[in-house]
């Protein structure tokens, strides 16, 4: 099985909405996203990023046979980090363990690095998270070090890691 990363269309909602309404993938990412998480916040999402300053959001999604299966995106950093961009992904729980978030990661990075200035990709992962780390780790990212009681996630303080690649 092979994914490709591809820019969003508003007739992925259905798949993204299946795929991202499970809490095993939301507490693994950032707050702010809803649960239960509807086609209409999918669609909202999809906008959101289509209308995004193309300068500064590189968001796309990660499919197998033209269906989601997963978001990945690099935004942009600003004033002396202007030429840095954190990356976020997920893939859905049932494509873990096969290697594709590890294909998206350095898809996406290829595309940045090619396409745009930006010189630095940074993610920061709950320290828990291994399998996210390893992601990095397999598509050549290195651990710059733990960002200890970095986060309050479901009302736990959590360390994270601050994993880098940088243009060779």
């Amino acid at each position: 099985m092979k994914c490709k990363i591809r820019e969003w269309n508003l007739s992925d909602a259905e798949d993204l909405a299946k795929i991202i309404n499970n809490k095993n993938i939301l507490s693994n990412l950032r707050d702010g996203l809803p649960y239960p998480y509807m086609v209409k916040d999918a669609e909202e999402f999809i906008m959101a990023m289509l209308s995004s300053d193309k300068t500064k959001t590189f968001a796309f999604a990660i499919t197998v046979d033209d269906r989601v299966i997963g978001s990945i995106g690099v935004f942009r950093c600003e004033n002396i980090h202007f030429r840095t961009a954190e990356m976020g992904y997920y893939i859905g729980e049932p494509y873990w363990g096969k290697g594709l978030g590890t294909s998206a990661v350095e898809q996406v990075c290829s595309y940045i690095f090619r396409h745009t200035d930006i010189i630095r990709i940074f993610a920061e992962p709950f320290a828990y998270n291994t399998a996210s780390c390893r992601v990095l780790e397999k598509a050549g990212f290195q651990l710059e070090g733990v960002l200890r009681n970095n986060a309050v996630k479901n009302g736990q303080i959590l360390d994270m890691k601050m994993y880098s690649k940088i243009v060779v």
